[in-house]
């Protein structure tokens, strides 16, 4: 659901991904496991990318069609969670 008065950010770490809380959160969810030691917990947070790019397909067709800038903001920023790679 876009707020009224929401606006397009593509400063900062939005002018490289469109996404770049996403991308932090898998970052954190898959190497603290790793840090900790632990193999369990890794399996258990490996599902989490998977369902954050569902999720990510799901936000960006709500902002193209409610959002006024997003589509050219998509085109401008063309990568969603790893810069030159997606």
């Amino acid at each position: 659901m876009v707020e009224e008065e929401q606006k397009v950010i593509n400063t900062g770490l939005y002018g490289l991904v469109r996404h770049p809380m996403y991308s932090a959160t898998i970052i954190l969810f898959l190497t603290m496991p790793l840090v900790l030691g632990s193999l369990i917990a890794f399996l258990v947070f490996l599902p989490y990318p998977i369902m954050i790019i569902k999720r990510l397909k799901n936000e960006e067709q709500v902002l193209s069609k409610e959002l006024t800038g997003y589509t050219e903001y998509q085109k401008k920023v063309r990568y969603r969670l790893i810069p030159y790679i997606w």
